[in-house]
């Protein structure tokens, strides 16, 4: 069993990783660099902190030993030598090949053990949320695909392991490695400003690295089974809290947290014991984590109190109207629906237009459902749940050898084994109305 103190050493490295990632980066101006500094300093914390106890500012002082210690491997490979004894001076007169930040690297270099010194404090706090965006706007870099802008947060910001990431996303460790390696190198390649963001370049890359939380959030999300997967929503709401901290007044960070939360507190009662998918109005509400329903909560009423409505703010009050029944019964679909009716005003896609036509059929029948379903056929022919969706309203309305066929071409596309079992579950259902209705002939 993990001890209090190896636990809150891990969650304090975990804490602290992408602000001092960030600084290594602006120092050293390459992502490697930095990693490696970063795990040289954490090592050296993990031998120290026990010993002599935190230091007041944990980011300060990994700053400070991860940049001595990658200027000092630097200065091996060069065969240089040694520096001498700490005489005391503010500065050593040796030279920082490869710095690119001034104000660091005048900063003295101190024994690693002394971090708890006014050079550690020296380090501008005041740069935090810039830190911090410079990271996340690197790895959302337009450059990059989407799919290597995710694998690159998930190891650079959040820290997880390559392995872990290439079980998250189903593919082998070499493969995830590579990706990794080809979005560094394509960073490397386009000259990346790492100077802090303007105010525009904050306003529209905001939007990226919003997208690519809820991105790594529903790959995770996506998967009714697997422990490797669900860490993926922790840390995507991890990283949407920080988010938050450092644009506290932003009310689409408020909603794009809350929804993340309010998702998540629904995931206890996703799946039964035999890993088979429970449709929300048949899942055990009792099981919903009541803690972070009240949290997501709270933040969609702060964020509609700034009366600046915007598509994460919406798909949050969706959400909450959800959290809020008791039963499913209470549910207030009609709500629901003029939800999705604004969603579809300010993000039209057939895939929302899909999701509204759920709220639709609770509220007007299957017929009035499947009229909003049948024109997507079009663009989401090969998407899993319009061929679900569709063939359950088909089923409501007795149209039963539509709904076979809409239930196989849904089960063909399934991306996960228990929602295939689930849709299988739905034809068998569909088989055995069949036999019945044979029978009465």
């Amino acid at each position: 069993m993990t001890s209090p103190e190896a636990a809150w050493l891990a969650s304090s490295l975990a804490a602290a990783r992408p602000r001092v990632i960030s600084a290594l980066l602006r120092v050293f101006r390459d992502l490697d660099t930095a990693e490696e500094a970063f795990q040289e300093a954490s090592l050296r914390a993990l031998h120290t902190w026990p010993r002599t106890g935190p230091p007041r500012d944990v980011a300060a002082w990994l700053i400070l030993v991860g940049r001595n210690a990658a200027l000092d491997g630097r200065r091996r490979l060069a065969r240089q030598v040694p520096l001498p004894a700490d005489d005391g001076l503010p500065e050593r007169a040796v030279s920082d090949q490869g710095l690119s930040d001034p104000g660091l690297s005048n900063l003295g270099l101190s024994d690693l053990e002394d971090a708890e010194t006014p050079l550690a404090e020296a380090i501008d706090a005041q740069v935090y949320r810039d830190e911090i965006l410079r990271l996340l706007f690197i790895c959302c870099h337009p450059e990059l695909p989407v799919t290597q802008q995710i694998a690159l947060a998930l190891r650079i910001v959040a820290g997880l392991s390559v392995a872990r990431i290439a079980r998250a996303f189903l593919v082998s460790e070499a493969a995830m490695e590579q990706r990794i390696s080809r979005a560094k190198a394509r960073i490397a390649r386009s000259a990346v400003p790492y100077g802090a963001p303007g105010a525009v370049e904050r306003v529209e890359r905001l939007a990226a690295v919003s997208a690519m939380l809820y991105l790594v959030f529903n790959a995770g999300y996506s998967a009714a089974t697997g422990s490797e997967r669900s860490v993926l929503c922790d840390e995507a709401i991890r990283l949407g809290r920080l988010l938050l901290r450092l644009f506290s007044t932003d009310p689409e960070v408020m909603g794009l947290l809350a929804l993340m939360l309010l998702q998540h507190a629904r995931s206890p009662a996703r799946v039964d014991a035999d890993g088979e998918i429970v449709l929300l109005e048949d899942q055990d509400r009792g099981l919903w984590r009541r803690p972070m329903i009240a949290e997501g909560l709270a933040l969609v009423d702060k964020a509609m109190r700034h009366r600046r409505p915007g598509p994460y703010q919406v798909q949050a009050a969706i959400a909450a109207l959800h959290a809020r029944a008791r039963r499913p019964q209470e549910t207030d679909w009609a709500g629901i629906d003029a939800l999705y009716a604004a969603l579809e005003r300010m993000q039209p896609s057939p895939v929302v237009t899909l999701n509204r036509a759920v709220a639709t059929a609770k509220v007007a029948g299957p017929e009035a459902g499947l009229a909003l379903v049948e024109p997507l056929a079009g663009p989401l022919q090969s998407y899993v749940h319009f061929h679900g969706l569709r063939g359950a309203l088909l089923m409501q309305l007795g149209r039963n050898g539509e709904a076979r066929e809409a239930m196989r071409r849904a089960i063909a596309l399934a991306g996960t084994p228990a929602e295939a079992a689930h849709l299988r579950s739905q034809l068998d259902r569909l088989a055995g109305t069949g036999a019945a209705e044979s029978e009465k002939i």
